[in-house]
């Protein structure tokens, strides 16, 4: 297997988008692959690439990767608010976007995640992009946490 080489590095990222192996596993849902590059001394698990600025944790909660996100959560070395460079959303807010329920709930069950965290492109919260969304479950669990909802300007 590759990486059982020393010749090969398991954190290269690609020349294109600054993904790692370990953010391409994350943004595509591979379980399997996340865990044994987690178990690796020389994987980032907080690497972000440069097209978007998304960490393995954004990525795999955008995408509702559930599995993913419960192993990154885990690890004491990845910042569930780290917020992407170009948007400057969090994994939360990229989740409630995408309507992941699953992922939403997680994340609002740490303490440590800022559920009111807006973004710089627009200044949407995790609340107002889930609203727009209008999903279901993940709506009635930022009630809460106490987050703000600022009233329409409609």
């Amino acid at each position: 297997m590759l990486l059982e080489r020393e010749d090969v590095n398991p954190d290269q990222p690609d020349t294109k988008y600054n993904q790692t192996p370990l953010v391409w596993a994350a943004q595509s849902g591979q379980d399997e692959v996340v865990k044994m590059l987690l178990k690796r001394s020389d994987v980032n698990p907080d690497h972000a690439d440069t097209q978007y600025g998304q960490t393995p944790l954004s990525w795999a909660a955008e995408n509702g990767h559930s599995g993913v996100v419960k192993m990154l959560l885990e690890r004491e070395d990845v910042n569930p608010n780290q917020t992407d460079t170009k948007y400057g959303q969090t994994p939360l807010l990229w989740a409630a976007q995408n309507g992941q329920d699953e992922v939403v709930n997680m994340l609002l069950k740490r303490r440590d995640v800022n559920p009111d965290h807006a973004d710089t492109e627009y200044g949407q919260t995790p609340l107002m992009g889930g609203r727009k969304r209008a999903f279901g479950g993940s709506k009635d669990a930022f009630g809460t946490r106490g987050c703000q909802s600022r009233p329409s300007r409609h």
